[in-house]
């Protein structure tokens, strides 16, 4: 991608970094394939950016949550020479089956969670389906109940040449938490399903469990294949798991300062008047708000960015399109307007992640990154 014109925020994205990262998570699963998840527009890194840079570290799949996601999915890797699977990782609505089959290869897989997923799907048009099986260990969202693997075992089998099951996988609940002993459970019901499915004539080829978590924290999870989402981008799935393997991240969001002013004391900044100063402070705008992604409440909950090198505060409400930033000594006698400014991401010593702002701000990172609105551009460096 080229850089470009006239805008003051931007998510510089490193491609090296999701390659990197994806090695080193192959590694970590031993033998399972890697399933590179770049729903969400790529966690907010850029889904197109986000598969290709994962095919080249060594993805052997990618997932995504919803048709339109998997038709860009599969465009992006045909554009790398790849013809990837990409797994749907959500049932598509019985409603919307059929436009969905007609409109996607054989390299798109469907999900199916319930019999009646199962049979909307073996009577929509379209080619044969690879179909995985989600079965709802404790997550209870999606996926097909212990009780109800004897029906959807027959739905499957009713479809004859239309289905071809070629995976069955559920999703654990509390993978980020290494010694949580419901995970254990999960598992054991887990395996048990799988089982059932054998003993009744069906043997999936792919059995997958783990996701970024449970490939960091819990060996015990790793099967076929490995959902790998969040550790791609280069950021923990929980800030517990931070140093299990080293994950470079992968994005950078900037903007710039706007406008300077000095702020007397007894004065207040933004709207709602929740921040005063106690003396005479300099105070930075900065291009860019909670349109952008940026929580309104950041101010309050003590969000910092980087300006020549040093952290600085927050201050007063976000507004839409702005927010405003106290400047201590001596960045308040350097900053100039045009200075580049960190959100996320290192300058000079100093280095925000977005770990450090999901803890200020009481939510997870993941929150943080796919939060970036679709005005921020997004540059591959």
């Amino acid at each position: 991608m080229s850089v470009p014109k006239l805008t003051a925020r931007l998510v510089r994205v490193r491609s090296a970094a999701i390659e990197a990262n994806v090695r080193c998570l192959a590694e970590r699963a031993g033998g399972a394939a890697v399933c590179a998840v770049v729903k969400a527009d790529g966690y907010g890194h850029g889904a197109v950016t986000a598969a290709r840079a994962a095919l080249a570290g060594g993805a052997s799949w990618l997932g995504v949550a919803t048709i339109p996601e998997a038709l860009e999915a599969a465009e992006a890797a045909e554009s790398v020479g790849s013809d990837a699977p990409v797994l749907v990782l959500s049932e598509v609505a019985p409603t919307l089956v059929a436009d969905a089959s007609l409109r996607c290869g054989e390299q798109v897989r469907f999900t199916v969670s319930s019999t009646a997923g199962i049979e909307a799907l073996a009577a929509a048009p379209g080619p044969v389906r690879a179909v995985h099986l989600k079965v709802d260990t404790g997550m209870h969202r999606m996926g097909v109940l212990p009780s109800e693997l004897d029906a959807a075992t027959s739905a499957l089998r009713a479809a004859g040449d239309r289905l071809s099951l070629e995976g069955v996988w559920t999703h654990l609940a509390v993978a980020d938490v290494p010694n949580d002993s419901f995970t254990a459970e999960q598992l054991a019901r887990f395996d048990s399903a799988v089982a059932r499915l054998r003993a009744n004539g069906l043997s999936p080829l792919l059995v997958h469990v783990a996701n970024s978590a449970g490939l960091l924290a819990h060996p015990d999870s790793h099967r076929d294949l490995i959902r790998a989402g969040i550790a791609i981008y280069g950021v923990p799935p929980a800030p517990e798991l931070a140093d299990i393997v080293p994950l470079q991240p992968a994005l950078e969001l900037v903007s710039r300062i706007t406008a300077l002013r000095t702020v007397a004391p007894g004065e207040s900044v933004s709207y709602g008047r929740r921040w005063w100063a106690d003396e005479p402070t300099r105070i930075a705008t900065v291009a860019i708000g909670y349109a952008d992604g940026i929580r309104r409440d950041s101010g309050s909950a003590g969000v910092e960015v980087l300006v020549r090198g040093r952290r600085c505060p927050i201050v007063g409400t976000v507004t839409m399109d702005q927010l405003m930033v106290a400047l201590a000594p001596p960045v308040a006698e350097e900053a100039a307007v045009g200075d580049e400014v960190v959100l996320i991401g290192r300058q000079g010593p100093e280095h925000i992640t977005a770990t450090e702002i999901a803890e200020r701000l009481g939510t997870i990172a993941y929150e943080i990154v796919t939060s970036i609105s679709a005005r921020v551009p997004r540059v591959s460096v």
